[in-house]
């Protein structure tokens, strides 16, 4: 081959894959929300589950990005073995619809398709044309890359080396070898297939041989899915290795289809054309496979599950419960996860104050490791989720999921002061054991009573935060106790001064008073913001109940 043949080959797979990839992105992007909705409809339902891993895979164009949209969603917790079985099954039906649009050789209109695409993403201003745009442009660009690989390739047909062992050197293990490996470098097996096609078009490849590396060629798309796996959580590995046996357990039953039945000329019977033909085989490889595999689907999920055995369970809590890096490939349920994380931080910091003030109270120093470990827990959520919030806030984004991802990089801000204030309390506690501090039962009532005020103001502000909602009633109930714990704190420094003038306390026990009771007071005051941090406020300024004021 001549270097302007490599060099055509190259680019044109550099175009395929490029192609593949804006029309996923495009189709993704214009679905935009609507991908909550795909998801919600994922019910214990497993052939339900099958036609959305069949629908979302055809938008995407790439099983494999599905495969690893799906175990993300398993880490998240979004999504069990079983629903994602099924969408597994169905990716792979999905996922044949790149080869049918080239099997169809729409060559003629890709420089049509390419030209409006990038005219519409160029100079058309709403999004969702712009979106379409990139859709069809890919769509042209797809063509183009194989017309380029096309052309590429075409001095192989001169090749008596390359000719000899297409038509003579048909071990079967051989072409699946070639598939897998081939798939394993591009991680994507539409591209695999198409780079096949281009190959058949040009008489180099007898479907003969091209069955034996599609089936590769599915083993092969396993490889994106595992490395994904890799570090995630036991369900995310089993998921993986559950499309991976999957496509295994298929290739067995299609080598001895292949092998004892006349398969190929079935194929050969379908088209003249071996592009088709090898489109035609990809199709009945997924559809047979899922047909025979639906029924079985629970046993492959007990042999995941044995490959990838349950952990010891660790000491260490220092990971995320909701969200997962993966699900940036899906903006929308990215936003709804980080958010759950939040949620999840603000009421760690909730017991951790609650568990702390009480410590301190009772003068308890058998909590002390707790609060500190927990503390911890925070901490790292306070970064982590920091760190993803600066990475869903530069995708594509709608207004509202925008607006969502704002407000919680201050509540983050938040909650993390809280736990920085039941740290001092936990502090205020040890330093209490260890000097011998006394404090008066007055002052010990005052403390419970504060405590008491501020941990309900938590409880009903992380209520309407997580709601993101917040009714009049409840921002007056808010509203009034933010103000209570206000003047709970003056009241309560008033009454210390008077004991300290009449000797009833100690000046050291005194401060520590003093500087606790403006811990419980700044909790109350972040607690506000956080109440406020919604999308839906009241109009109206809220204003003290009385109900409220005379309990306290």
């Amino acid at each position: 081959m001549e270097v302007m043949n490599l060099l055509s080959f190259f680019t044109g797979i550099g175009l395929f894959l490029y192609g593949i990839d804006a029309m996923g992105q495009g189709l993704e992007y214009a679905a935009g929300s609507k991908m909550k909705k795909i998801l919600g409809a994922l019910t214990k339902n497993r052939l339900l589950a099958v036609i959305m891993g069949a629908l979302v895979t055809a938008l995407i164009q790439s099983s494999s990005a599905t495969t690893v949209m799906v175990v993300g969603f398993v880490n998240a917790g979004l999504m069990n073995l079983a629903q994602a079985i099924g969408v597994i099954m169905g990716a792979n039906i999905g996922t044949t619809v790149t080869s049918v649009l080239i099997a169809m050789d729409l060559g003629m209109i890709a420089p049509v398709a390419l030209l409006l695409g990038v005219f519409a993403m160029l100079f058309v201003k709403k999004d969702i044309v712009k979106h379409i745009g990139q859709t069809v442009a890919g769509f042209g660009m797809l063509f183009v890359g194989m017309e380029l690989m096309a052309y590429g390739m075409a001095p192989l047909g001169e090749s008596e080396v390359f000719t000899y062992f297409m038509t003579n050197f048909s071990n079967p293990f051989v072409g699946v070898l070639i598939g897998l490996v081939l798939t394993a470098i591009i991680q994507s097996s539409s591209a695999s297939i198409g780079i096949l096609q281009a190959l058949a078009l040009q008489g180099l490849v007898p479907i003969e041989f091209a069955v034996y590396i599609l089936l590769g060629q599915n083993i092969g798309t396993c490889v994106t899915a595992l490395l994904s796996a890799a570090g995630s959580k036991t369900n995310s590995k089993r998921t993986a290795v559950m499309h991976l046996l999957f496509n295994v357990i298929g290739t067995i039953i299609f080598l001895f289809i292949t092998a004892f039945t006349p398969y190929t000329t079935l194929l050969e019977s379908i088209s003249d054309n071996v592009s088709a033909q090898i489109s035609a085989a990809h199709i009945i490889f997924n559809v047979v496979n899922t047909i025979i595999l639906f029924p079985f689907a629970n046993l492959i999920i007990k042999a995941a599950c044995i490959l990838v055995p349950d952990k010891e369970p660790e000491d260490s809590k220092l990971e995320f419960k909701f969200y997962d890096e993966k699900l940036l490939a899906t903006p929308p349920v990215a936003v709804e996860q980080i958010g759950k994380e939040v949620v999840r931080m603000a009421e760690l910091a909730r017991d951790n104050f609650d568990r702390a003030a009480k410590a301190l109270i009772a003068n308890d120093t058998s909590k002390v490791e707790k609060i500190e470990s927990v503390e911890e827990v925070i901490n790292f959520l306070n970064h982590g989720i920091t760190r993803h919030l600066v990475k869903i806030n530069a995708l594509d984004l709608d207004y509202s999921d925008a607006k969502y991802i704002g407000r919680l990089f201050h509540v983050v801000n938040d909650i993390e002061r809280i736990g920085d204030h039941a740290v001092n309390l936990s502090e205020a506690m040890v330093v209490r054991n260890n000097e011998k501090l006394a404090i008066s039962d007055e002052a010990v009532a005052e403390l419970e009573t504060m405590r008491k005020c501020v941990c309900e103001l938590l409880n009903a502000s992380i209520s309407s935060f997580e709601k993101q909602e917040i009714t009049f009633e409840e921002a007056k109930q808010i509203e009034t106790l933010e103000t209570i714990s206000d003047n709970l704190k003056v009241k309560y420094q008033d009454a210390h001064l008077r004991r300290l003038n009449e000797e009833h306390c100690e000046t050291r026990a005194g401060m520590m008073f003093v500087n606790t009771l403006i811990d419980f007071e700044r909790v109350g005051d972040h607690a506000k913001n956080i109440a406020f941090a919604v999308s839906k406020k009241p109009e109206e300024k809220a204003k003290p109940y009385e109900s409220i004021v005379n309990s306290y």
